[in-house]
């Protein structure tokens, strides 16, 4: 699962884009102990138009936001040592970079104007104490876990962009993988419901948001997979603060789908598996809109 940074929810994005969160085998934590790592690369561009007013994740709020964000991430995961059972358990930790860009129309009596600001560094880091994973059989797998994104990254109140969401989120997730064809075709979904902490610094509260995030890959001998992937986030809760009551709660939702490419290289000992996925945002509404990307490398060793 890949997090990504803020610009609905304070800064109009929020924890979770849509898509994003689709992972091969979700439901699935292999029996063999050791070490699993991913890299990632997300490229997301969107915007919200002027016409609409926008909380913005520094506070006060602008006519309009178009926001930038690239990320490159690791992801360790550890699956413990267990003995032979329909249950395997791993722990997981994700260090995030990002460069966030945002571009907002501000407007002061009769005056607008456009503001342009930027900031690269550390983003918040995701903990998963426990991963859970039972095997109702050889082809069909559910997984259970707790993502904690802690505001590890850099925040600065009056900033336009920032590397970090200052709060605390919390999100269950529950994962599921079938396997078809002597497992050669693979559908997994991914559902979760973000939880935040109050931003304090503005004084804004954003409500839980739900997403549910599925794809389905063909994989050839060759190592080549194609498939398709496709994202759904709906806000349940309205925010709350002196900006989001003035806003009716900036409640947002999208929908978003898109093709994916794997292939798979494997080796004496080890794996590596390579993804790209593209994605296009449709029926979006309090979130901004664009085209989300992902290029990842999932190593087994």
């Amino acid at each position: 699962m890949t997090t990504v940074p803020a610009f609905a929810t304070e800064g109009g994005v929020g924890r979770s884009i849509t898509g994003l969160q689709a992972a091969s085998y979700s439901g699935l934590v292999p029996p063999t102990p050791g070490w699993n790592w991913q890299l990632g690369y997300a490229y997301y561009s969107g915007d919200i138009s002027g016409s609409k007013e926008v909380p913005l994740s520094g506070g006060g709020s602008s006519l309009g936001l178009n926001a930038e964000f690239q990320l490159a991430s690791a992801v360790g995961m550890y699956i413990w040592n267990t003995k032979p059972s329909s249950w395997n358990f791993a722990s997981m930790v994700e260090l995030p970079f990002a460069y966030v860009g945002a571009t907002a129309d501000l407007q002061l009596g009769q005056l607008r104007a456009s503001k342009h600001d930027s900031d690269t560094g550390l983003y918040d880091m995701t903990f998963v104490p426990v991963i859970a994973s039972h095997h109702f059989s050889q082809t069909q797998h559910m997984s259970l876990a707790l993502y904690i994104e802690a505001p590890t990254g850099d925040y600065t109140k009056g900033n336009l962009a920032n590397t970090s969401l200052n709060t605390w989120v919390f999100t269950p997730t529950v994962g599921y993988t079938q396997l078809f064809d002597q497992g050669s075709l693979e559908w997994s979904t991914t559902a979760g419901v973000d939880f935040y902490t109050k931003d304090n610094a503005t004084n804004y509260q954003n409500g839980s948001v739900f997403h549910l995030d599925s794809l389905l890959v063909k994989r050839f001998p060759t190592g080549w997979g194609i498939g398709a992937v496709g994202g759904w986030i709906y806000q349940i809760d309205k925010d709350t603060g002196p900006l989001a009551d003035r806003l009716n709660g900036f409640k947002g939702r999208a929908v978003s789908l898109g093709p994916m490419v794997n292939y798979l290289k494997k080796w004496q000992g080890g794996q590596v598996e390579f993804s790209l996925r593209w994605l296009h945002e449709f029926d979006v509404k309090n979130r901004t809109q664009g085209n989300p990307a992902l290029l990842s490398a999932t190593i087994s060793l």
